[in-house]
């Protein structure tokens, strides 16, 4: 088997990419909203669409698009900022609540079969060995790059 590191991240990625995608996909959502409503979930204040064009790095437009989709499927609402009159705040519906119970649920099922067979002390090593590789790579493990994305 030939040692390339990136062939077979690629590999890794697509296979765990493609779960979170059919439960994704069920749900009537795309591989770029996903990521969206997890930032809106886990933020402590709900942001607004300003917020989500720095976090992921996208623009104006394709965040506009992004959350009218999400509004017209019953995901997230907007509400007036109590400051800012400009400003709409963006807050997951119920809907929204589902869709991040599946994604965790999806994703943590993919992290144990990813590790399954390892001992404690090789998920220790193949965590550090990845975040070093990051690291390597120019990059914050804790905080991966995002870019501008025009299939949401």
């Amino acid at each position: 088997m030939p040692k390339h590191y990136g062939h077979l991240l690629r590999i890794l990625h697509w296979c765990t990419d493609q779960r979170i995608t059919a439960a994704l996909t069920d749900m009537d959502l795309t591989a770029s909203q996903g990521p969206v409503l997890g930032y809106i979930a886990h933020r402590k204040d709900p942001p607004c669409a300003r917020d989500i064009e720095e976090e992921f790095r996208l623009s104006h437009p394709t965040v506009s698009g992004l959350l009218s989709r999400l509004e017209k499927k019953g995901f997230v609402e907007f509400f007036p900022d109590a400051h800012d009159r400009r400003c709409k705040r963006i807050r997951l519906l119920p809907r929204g609540r589902e869709c991040i119970d599946i994604m965790h649920r999806t994703i943590a099922q993919n992290e144990t079969r990813l590790v399954q067979d390892f001992t404690e002390e090789e998920k220790e090593l193949f965590l550090q060995f990845l975040r070093r590789a990051i690291t390597n790579m120019g990059a914050d493990p804790c905080k991966p790059p995002h870019k501008e994305e025009h299939n949401s």
